[in-house]
């Protein structure tokens, strides 16, 4: 995308520099992004987001900057901190400000009430970071179609997005994909711990695990075939795979677990709201 819209003058100015605030930046900035036309708010980043700003002559603040209206507001804090720190962000807001929060739980109502204007509340993932994430996205009314191309074309520098109409279904996207990394992630540990099980060495289990649910990942990623027909084309009748799927897919399987888990994550992302 171009970031023509941002300038010394007109910043994107991030809040909170965390694990998903620097996910993106990284991607931004890799996109193209000068880093001049950025300012950091975040007293004590990570290390990475650190050397990530370091590398790219960004001096993170502890405090939001005095004369300065951004042209993005990024809210990258975490929902528990978001009341106490929203309102010292209220001298940023200009006439053409666009807040994109990211905070999980936090409405726009929420938002508003302290900052008022066009508001873009996000659920991005992790992925960003390598520009394979994935988003989606929910505008108030005061958002102009120009906000909107904006939000999108900055979510879609760091991967795919998707626009709800409904405020609520961010909930199901926060539970889905904002926290489907994870899911993943657990998805190698457990196999790698069955592999151990099974009689494999540790180191090699490990590796087997991380491989194949990395290059399953990419396939899925390369192919328009849909996820039940890749599983089809791999699973030849009464054949070892066969046997593993009649665990997996059995009425306590796979399937009802991943219902309980995201039906928790949402159920989690409503209480946070509030």
């Amino acid at each position: 995308m171009s970031f023509a819209s941002f300038s010394p003058a007109s910043p994107l100015v991030l809040i909170g520099a965390g694990k998903m605030g620097g996910a993106l930046l990284a991607g931004w900035l890799a996109g193209g992004l000068d880093p001049a036309a950025v300012v950091v708010v975040d007293p004590k980043p990570p290390a990475d987001t650190e050397a990530l700003l370091a590398k790219a002559g960004i001096v993170p603040l502890a405090a939001p900057p005095a004369g300065v209206k951004a042209r993005l507001l990024l809210l990258a804090i975490k929902p528990q901190m978001m009341g106490g720190a929203l309102p010292a962000l209220k001298a940023l807001i200009g006439q053409g400000t666009l807040t994109l929060s990211i905070a999980a739980g936090t409405t726009v109502a929420t938002i508003a009430e302290a900052l008022g204007g066009a508001i873009v509340r996000a659920m991005p993932n992790t992925p960003a970071q390598v520009g394979r994430g994935v988003t989606g996205l929910y505008a108030n009314q005061a958002a102009t179609a120009e906000d909107r191309a904006l939000a999108g074309a900055l979510l879609s520098a760091v991967g795919e997005i998707g626009w709800v109409e409904s405020e609520g279904l961010i909930d199901a996207v926060t539970a889905v994909s904002g926290s489907g990394p994870a899911y993943v992630f657990l998805l190698a540990e457990v196999l790698a711990e069955a592999g151990v099980a099974a009689g494999l060495e540790p180191e090699l289990a490990a590796r087997l695990a991380r491989q194949t649910v990395s290059g399953a990942g990419e396939l899925l990623y390369r192919s328009d075939l849909p996820p039940a027909e890749l599983r089809r084309n791999v699973t030849s009748p009464n054949g070892t795979t066969a046997a593993a799927l009649d665990v997996l897919m059995a009425e306590d399987g796979m399937a009802p677990l991943m219902i309980r888990a995201v039906a928790a994550a949402k159920r989690r992302a409503e209480e946070l709201a509030g």
